[in-house]
């Protein structure tokens, strides 16, 4: 007798979010609008699919500003935001910028900027070296502190604890910020906490939906990029839940071994992989044994960012020519 199929729980929501949806919609729509090349600082998002698909079409990717030709060249900063020293630096060379910041982060930046106009010292919590918190840490480099872990949290200082305020990278997992938070918030009793949680509605979905998926699946595959911070959350809260996890970039990364012996796989996706490398990973699961997929829904998101003005403008302009 043949050993059973293991069904495939497919976590929702998933993958995109409104913000990652906006940065490709903009990159996207300036090559329709202005034609190529138009240029990228740094990855639009963390997702090797979207960032060909869109080179294949005339984005050019670039690390910094010096890389493009000085002038009228357009230039579109990441969903993950700049500094403001980038954008000065884009005024000085002549570049036209269109900005695809997802509107979270520049809450994050705009409160950065409030925090340190009313005299405040800011605790960043986030990983050094991430795109998003080197934008952050732009706003207010003399005002801010990196705190990485607990550790850090228990051992930084600060001239005023009195005249201090908490801010946090929006792609970090919801219950070791917390943790993180409650410390601080121990040792700093004036602390002046966000107004609202800084980590974004989608990545806290996201880690609902993969709590929820690791309660009834015992391996779970979480399909985004390496580089992707709120990919490799994923894993981590499927792991902390008992779950065997693994970060796949493509079908291709799929373990061979991984449907043997599973009572059930699940699949989920960090919010800037397209739907369409989903579909492969399943297609993989599938050849290689596993049954039917079955939609574990926790969540139901209708959030939507608006496009920049200029590029709606744009757009308009062409259309009506």
């Amino acid at each position: 007798m043949s050993a059973a199929r293991p069904p495939i729980l497919l976590a929702s929501p998933r993958g995109f979010c409104a913000g990652v949806e906006r940065a490709v919609e903009i990159a996207e729509l300036a090559l329709e609008v202005y034609g190529p090349p138009v240029y990228v600082r740094h990855e639009i998002v963390h997702n090797r699919r979207v960032v060909e698909d869109l080179r294949a079409k005339g984005a050019v990717f670039v690390e910094e500003l010096d890389e493009i030709p000085a002038g009228d060249a357009l230039v579109i900063y990441s969903a993950h935001g700049v500094a403001p020293a980038v954008r000065d630096a884009a005024r000085a060379r002549g570049l036209r910028t269109l900005d695809a910041t997802c509107p979270l982060v520049t809450k994050v930046h705009v409160e950065a900027l409030r925090c340190a106009r009313d005299g405040y010292e800011i605790l960043l919590v986030g990983h050094r070296g991430h795109v998003e918190v080197e934008g952050t840490l732009g706003h207010a480099r003399d005002a801010m502190h990196l705190v990485e872990s607990r550790e850090q949290a228990e051992q930084v200082q600060v001239r005023n604890p009195e005249r201090l305020a908490v801010l946090t990278q929006t792609t970090l997992s919801v219950d070791d910020t917390r943790e993180i938070l409650a410390v601080l918030a121990r040792r700093f009793p004036a602390l002046r906490l966000p107004k609202k949680d800084d980590i974004c509605y989608a990545t806290q979905n996201r880690q609902n939906a993969v709590k929820a998926l690791a309660q009834r699946a015992d391996r779970v595959l979480v399909v985004g990029a390496p580089s992707s911070s709120n990919s490799n959350r994923l894993v981590e809260v499927a792991r902390a839940c008992g779950a065997r996890a693994e970060l796949v970039e493509s079908a291709t990364d799929v373990p061979r071994e991984w449907v043997a012996g599973a009572r059930a796989l699940g699949v989920t996706a960090g919010a800037s992989t397209p739907q369409v490398v989903v579909d492969e990973v399943i297609a993989e699961l599938v050849r290689l044994g596993a049954g039917e997929v079955e939609e574990l829904v926790t969540e139901l998101e209708d959030v939507h960012f608006t496009l920049p003005l200029e590029l709606r403008d744009a757009r308009r302009q062409v259309a009506g020519s």
